[in-house]
């Protein structure tokens, strides 16, 4: 929408058309003037914006399970975001990258074509650190990686790809395939170099260390399932209905989770005099009455009363009642 004139800027407006100084035809030329905007036929944009949508939408998943992964698998607190989506051709690309680098080859079935994720060094470096029993530092000099870690990141290069078969779950189907770990970008023509390209940049944080991981996809390889991507940005800001068999799947996945479960005998107060002279024989008389039930926490609630007994030769508890309340509310 247009500015809205001021009664003293519409008032000097028809001053100036009286006096001449302002040309009506001139200014009924400029107004129908069509912009042009400028296209470059050797960069053809093969990705709408709804592609592009689609694509943001599908990595911001794959950031979800990425900072899951890393977060558990470093033992750290890690981030990641999507933090830009382009198109440009394959050899902007390659030229952008440095060298020597960490460069993951993968495939996406059935679709046909290869992929490429880059790392960058400072989040490489960062992540071997962690995993050597560092503070996740990286290095200020780039370098090639020795065996050892070009192991340890090998193998965490294929989790990651992994990770992307659950966030193309909605749009597609697709099963991820490592192929293999290149150091030099050169060496990794997956496509022709003025083939467009869409590059996806996420950022990643690990505790104080940040890096790039870079996402290629050529146009070729996405080609078949464009018409995909499309219905997906149609539908993707719908309300989704959870099915039984999704609740059923987080169900199972949850069961697996592991929490502290605690049977509290009570507790008692001594001087330390007492507790230096404890000895082999001692009784310690603790606040919780025979005749109470004792409470069995999961976690930080108590979610069972039970009484205490032996079940053959081991110390055991018998669960007596379900506690109902405590622990359901959403945090």
């Amino acid at each position: 929408m247009g500015d809205v004139l001021t009664q003293a800027e519409i008032d000097a407006l028809l001053s100036a058309l009286s006096e001449g100084q302002v040309d009506v035809e001139e200014m009924k030329t400029t107004k129908t003037q069509k912009r042009v905007r400028v296209y470059d036929f050797k960069r053809p944009n093969k990705f709408s914006k709804d592609h592009i949508h689609s694509l943001h939408n599908i990595h911001e998943n794959f950031c979800r399970g990425l900072t899951t992964y890393l977060s558990g698998n470093l033992h750290s607190v890690a981030e990641s975001s999507v933090l830009s989506i382009e198109q440009i051709t394959y050899d902007e690309f390659i030229r952008s990258l440095p060298s020597p680098t960490v460069l993951g080859l993968y495939s996406l079935e059935p679709l046909e074509g290869t992929v490429l994720i880059e790392v960058s060094p400072a989040l490489t470096f960062a992540v071997v650190d962690r995993l050597l029993g560092g503070q996740g530092q990286g290095t200020e000099k780039n370098r090639d990686l020795t065996e050892i870690e070009r192991t340890i990141i090998e193998n965490r290069l294929s989790q990651m790809i992994l990770i992307s078969e659950e966030a193309w779950g909605e749009v597609y189907q697709l099963t991820p395939q490592f192929l293999s770990m290149e150091s030099n970008p050169q060496f990794t023509q997956i496509v022709a170099p003025n083939e467009m390209i869409v590059l996806i940049t996420l950022e990643v944080r690990i505790g104080d260390a940040v890096g790039m991981i870079n996402i290629c996809m050529p146009y070729l390889v996405l080609e078949p399932i464009l018409d995909k991507l499309s219905t997906f940005f149609l539908f993707s800001t719908k309300a989704k209905v959870t099915s039984p068999e999704q609740v059923q799947a987080i169900r199972k996945k949850i069961e697996w989770a592991k929490v502290d479960m605690v049977a509290y005998l009570g507790n008692s107060e001594i001087l330390v005099r007492d507790l230096l002279d404890l000895a082999k024989g001692d009784v310690i008389p603790l606040n919780q009455s025979v005749q109470d039930p004792l409470p069995i926490y999961v976690g930080e609630f108590m979610k069972f009363k039970s009484v205490p007994g032996l079940h053959g030769e081991h110390i055991a508890v018998q669960i007596t009642e379900i506690i109902k309340e405590g622990g359901e509310q959403d945090e």
